[in-house]
């Protein structure tokens, strides 16, 4: 490399850090357009349910080791968007709760639960499909293959609409599916909750200390 390339070399790298520093920015100051944020980055204010289960670390809500249960909005929502980003630990299971009623097991309870789960490791490898990172979990399978290496952050949106679920994680849609239309489940446990209209968007931790971050919601129309 010569002398005058160096420079330049420089300055892309740096510009690369400039684009990494802004893209981690949280959305509790600047939430992407049409959105509310549902995290400020520093507490967890606005959150309800397992607070003493979950803490704040370096701008992230993250499970507590051993512990679980569903930390959930104090706001309840019918159809809407959720965006955010996760990261995962090795072998590291949560999951979304989504319209959950704010008591029992949110992938029973709720409309469902879509899993958030380290797939691919060998802890898992004889799970059922409806198991998988995005599923609705027990009721339908999300499109696997997805899912960035362990320790990098993720990026996922949820769209809830009537009786409708679509995820998109890291720019591709791996559910898309409506859950009036399922009619097997796992193990054929019954999923009462999963007509509900409304309810609490959260997290369902599982012991693992997996984290999110920059939550942001938009309401949609019915």
């Amino acid at each position: 490399m010569s002398l005058r390339e160096i420079p330049r070399a420089s300055s892309a790298f740096i510009v690369t850090l400039f684009l990494i520093a802004a893209t981690a920015q949280s959305w509790a100051e600047t939430p992407p357009a049409g959105f509310t944020p549902l995290f400020n980055g520093k507490d967890l204010s606005g959150w309800a349910g397992a607070v003493d289960h979950y803490q704040v670390e370096d701008g992230a809500i993250v499970c507590k080791p051993g512990q679980g249960g569903t930390l959930h909005t104090k706001e309840e929502y019918g159809d809407f968007v959720v965006r955010f980003e996760f990261q995962l630990p090795p072998a590291g299971n949560n999951g979304l709760a989504i319209r959950y009623p704010g008591t029992g097991d949110p992938a029973y309870a709720g409309m469902c639960e879509l899993q958030v789960l380290d797939t691919e490791h060998p802890k898992y490898k004889d799970i059922d499909p409806r198991q998988t990172h995005g599923s609705a979990y027990g009721m339908v399978p999300a499109q696997r293959g997805h899912l960035r290496p362990v320790g990098e952050w993720n990026d996922q949106q949820v769209t809830v609409q009537g009786s409708t679920i679509k995820v998109e994680l890291n720019g591709v849609t791996i559910l898309d599916t409506d859950l009036a239309a399922v009619q097997e489940f796992m193990a054929n446990s019954p999923h009462p909750g999963k007509d509900l209209a409304q309810g609490f968007f959260g997290f369902a931790g599982h012991g693992d200390p997996v984290k999110f971050r920059n939550i942001a919601i938009r309401r949609l129309e019915p």
